[in-house]
């Protein structure tokens, strides 16, 4: 995906919801399916070179990856009323993730987040 492609926000929701069908329960998967889409959207958004998405599961616990190639690590903040719907992406993960975290790789950053669970 390329920035200016926030089409493919909708492609890697699918993709995730196809993937995890039978791997674990609806409820995660959806919640999965929220953090995925504002951190594939944050790394569009703010970066300009695409994002590259990693998904593991296991029989407790399911975890997203979403690198990016930009500099700099993104900064967490509760929005004002006036930011419209801009702002609340980590928020949303800090509040719906089992775990969550942000680290520096070679080329930019990465953003993951893990949820409890079991398989269906």
């Amino acid at each position: 995906m390329v920035r200016a492609d926030l089409a493919g926000v909708g492609e890697v929701r699918h993709a995730l919801r196809e993937f995890l069908r039978y791997r674990c329960r609806d409820e995660s998967a959806g919640v999965a399916e929220l953090l995925l889409s504002e951190l594939v959207t944050n790394a569009l958004i703010h970066t300009d070179g695409g994002a590259v998405l990693t998904v593991s599961v296991t029989a407790a616990r399911l975890r997203v990856e979403v690198r990016d190639f930009g500099s700099g690590l993104p900064v967490s903040h509760v929005p004002d009323a006036d930011d419209g719907t801009h702002g609340r992406g980590l928020v949303l993960v800090r509040g719906l993730a089992d775990a969550w975290g942000i680290g520096a790789h070679a080329l930019g950053k990465v953003v993951w987040f893990e949820l409890d669970g079991e398989r269906p």
